[in-house]
């Protein structure tokens, strides 16, 4: 029987691109979350494997589910599809899940529950990753912790050392309002669009629990980056310059930064990164020469430093 029509408090947006094989767990898994004030918004980006029909026949029993196939509005590819998905979406508060996932039953309660109360912009949540099959029992008990981020220094999020997928953080709806993700990238199109919203110094919050856990395999968009997929690379690279145009803009360009980005500019073999970075902080010459070379002679001293890199750790 479909739910009763009342305004949700949480919207999912969740894009889909014939994953038949995996979207029905991930769907159950949000049926079953303890929460139940909320929608989930599926953009169907094209799918040819029968998601269309599954998805038609399963959201009769439950109007929170709704579903879209993407429109020509919007770009093809993820970043269009929850852009579409933002358009429509009609909570408080939003949340982007992925359709080959596994949300914590008390995801949804928990983060919303703690954003309320400490009147955060967002609240983030640990993520842990699975391989195959979903095989692990759920720690219902609330025994985390809350840390303030008031606000989070932005380089902590671009390096890694807070983690910020997509899918581990809630936030309040209006953080959207001018904000959108950028439907050239194909890749890393969050870690852009959330330097961007952390620039602004929203006031975050973090649980420490995994609340959330993500399918790893080779058909993800990380496990075709981590393939060296020429298109996924690319995109990785042009979220790395809009990234750092975006914090010289700001005027928030640590030491630490500027060696992260030359550093990833050898590491995906791209001088125009490199050439980026160095631009941005007004390098001197004798800086942009030395990095140039080092450029152009890194493809035949690489395996010279993994193999002393190697030796080092043995």
């Amino acid at each position: 029987m479909a739910k009763s029509k009342i305004t949700p408090v949480v919207s999912i947006i969740m894009a889909t691109y014939n994953r038949l094989h995996y979207i029905e767990e991930s769907l159950i898994a949000i049926t079953n979350q303890s929460f139940k004030n909320w929608e989930c918004i599926i953009i169907d980006d094209g799918s040819s494997d029968g998601t269309k029909e599954f998805l038609e026949s399963f959201i009769r029993t439950d109007s929170r589910f709704k579903y879209y196939r993407r429109t020509n509005d919007f770009a093809k590819g993820l970043p269009g599809c929850r852009n579409m998905g933002l358009e429509n979406a009609i909570g408080k508060s939003i949340v982007f899940f992925d359709d080959d996932d596994i949300a914590h039953p008390d995801c949804l309660r928990w983060s919303f529950e703690e954003l309320v109360k400490n009147d955060a912009d967002y609240c983030r949540y640990g993520r842990s990753v699975f391989f195959n099959n979903f095989r692990r029992e759920f720690d219902r008990r609330q025994n985390y912790s809350v840390s303030e981020h008031n606000p989070l220094k932005v380089e902590n999020m671009i390096t890694g050392r807070i983690p910020f997928n997509s899918c581990q953080v809630l936030w309040r709806t209006e953080i959207f309002k001018n904000e959108k993700f950028n439907e050239s990238l194909l890749f890393a199109e969050e870690w852009e669009l959330y330097t961007r919203l952390l620039l602004k110094e929203p006031k975050g919050i973090s649980i420490d629990k995994n609340l959330y856990f993500g399918r790893k395999h080779s058909e993800s968009n990380t496990g075709e980056f981590k393939n060296s997929n020429s298109i996924r690379v690319k995109s990785k690279v042009d979220a790395a310059i809009s990234i750092v145009n975006h914090l010289t803009k700001a005027e928030k360009f640590p030491e630490n930064l500027f060696k992260f980005f030359i550093q990833m500019g050898f590491e995906l073999q791209s001088y125009s990164l490199i050439k980026t970075v160095l631009n941005r902080t007004d390098a001197k010459l004798i800086t942009k020469l030395k990095y140039k070379i080092g450029f152009i002679f890194y493809p035949l001293i690489r395996p010279l430093l993994k193999l002393k890199g190697k030796m080092i750790r043995a």
